[in-house]
Parts: C-alpha cells; sequence; structure tokens
C-alpha cells in the first residue's frame, strides 16, 4: 500500500512541476488524466477505504491543481446580474452545493458569520448546480454578505462552469482562490453529524471551524486561530 502512495505521489508531483511551469488554468490542470484518478477515488469509496479517497483527492490538489490560475468564469446571480470573477479584486471563497444536497446543521449558519465578519476583506461565493427555481427556494439561507449564484447544463454559456467543477470535483467543494485568481487550496466542505439537539451547536462549531481555517491561508496576515470555537 505505502509503495502505491509513493508512486502515485511521484505521478503526482510530475504533473506539478510542468503545471507550474506553464502556469496553466484549472480547467487545463483538471483535464490531466483525469479518468485515472477518478476511477481509483470512485473504487476506494465504493470500497469504504476514505482514507485513500482522502489521499487521492489532497493529492491531486496539492500536486497538480494548487498553483493554477482559476478560469475567469462568469456566474449567474440570484438578484439577476452576473459576477465576472476577474472583476473581484480579492481573495475568493467559492462554495458548490446543490439544493438536493442536505447540508451539514449549523453549516450556512457558520458561513454566514464568517462572510459577516470578513465580507471586506474577502469575498464569499455560494454557487448552487441547479436551475433558477431551485436555487431560489434555498438562497434565503446566505445573508447579505455572501453572493448566491447558479449554473446548470441547460442554461446558455454554463457548459464550461458545469463540466470544469460539477462534472470533475463535485460537490460540496470549497475553492480558495487569491487576489489573482490563483488557486491556493480546494477542499471538501461541509461537516454532518447525526440530527439531535446537542449536536446542532457541535455541527456548527466544526463547520465555522473548518470554514475559518480555510480562510486563514487567504488572511495570511491575520492570526486567526484564536477565533477558533471550542468544541464541546
Amino acid at each position: 500500500m505505502k509503495q502505491f502512495y509513493l508512486i502515485l505521489a511521484g505521478f503526482f508531483l510530475t504533473l506539478s512541476l510542468y503545471s507550474q511551469s506553464d502556469s496553466i488554468y484549472f480547467s487545463g490542470a483538471i483535464k490531466i488524466n483525469f479518468k485515472k484518478y477518478k476511477r481509483e477515488s470512485e473504487l476506494a469509496y465504493r470500497k469504504g477505504d476514505f482514507e485513500r479517497g482522502k489521499f487521492l483527492f489532497d493529492s491531486l490538489v496539492d500536486h497538480r491543481l494548487a498553483g493554477t490560475i482559476f478560469d475567469d468564469f462568469t456566474f449567474k446571480q440570484s438578484n439577476g446580474k452576473k459576477l465576472k470573477l476577474s472583476k473581484i479584486h480579492k481573495p475568493i471563497i467559492l462554495i458548490t452545493y446543490a439544493s438536493w444536497c442536505v447540508q451539514g446543521k449549523g453549516e450556512a449558519q457558520a458561513l454566514n458569520k464568517l462572510a459577516q465578519k470578513y465580507s471586506k476583506e474577502v469575498k464569499f461565493v455560494v454557487l448552487f448546480w441547479d436551475r433558477k427555481a431551485n436555487m431560489e427556494k434555498i438562497a434565503h439561507k446566505y445573508n447579505k454578505h455572501i453572493t448566491v449564484c447558479y449554473a446548470h447544463e441547460y442554461y446558455k454559456n454554463d457548459a464550461p462552469i458545469v463540466a470544469a467543477l460539477k462534472h470533475t470535483l463535485g460537490l460540496p467543494t470549497s475553492y480558495y482562490l487569491d487576489e489573482n485568481l490563483k488557486v491556493v487550496d480546494i477542499r471538501r466542505c461541509g461537516v454532518k453529524l447525526c440530527p439531535n439537539k446537542n449536536n446542532e451547536q457541535k455541527s456548527y462549531t466544526l463547520n465555522y471551524n473548518a470554514f475559518l481555517d480555510g480562510l486563514s491561508i487567504l488572511l495570511i496576515n491575520k492570526d486567526l486561530k484564536k477565533e477558533m470555537l471550542a468544541t464541546k
């Protein structure tokens, strides 16, 4: 097993050196031998080997996708306007969901709290893989500091967005981009616990800390560890 991991890590490292030297875009980097990654990842999760699945995902991000330039996508907003990423001019946290994807209790609340605190320094964007009508049913969960957008295969011009993001890394996924759209990190997001009264607060705390940890890599001049919530 260790030998497999070393071979795979070496493979990703080679791709990393290629991608960084050529400054390729995210949509190009994700295509490099992606079928092999998808096949290995799906096999790992089918077997219940979540450790290997996480290793594969983290290796893909660390050795191939981090450092690439995120494509200058334009998203449709819930208010009818459009959001072009290159017009934002500050770090971005982009989180992808779908209306049919059950979020962890406290996940939206945690994101709302952080957006309220840091929206002047970081742009918070939630992107739903849905038609507008479905997105609007759930968009009210997010406060005014979060820009809610949507994209769908059947909408004009959304095909490249869906192909690059939804049909590759799926959801829920969080993308951490610097002010120049350079990919700093990509993570799975959402902490889910068995539903009960006690777990609601714990879920909020875990999601808050997870998003805050990701936020800290964008706000490198801020010490955010002191804002981590205690888990009871």
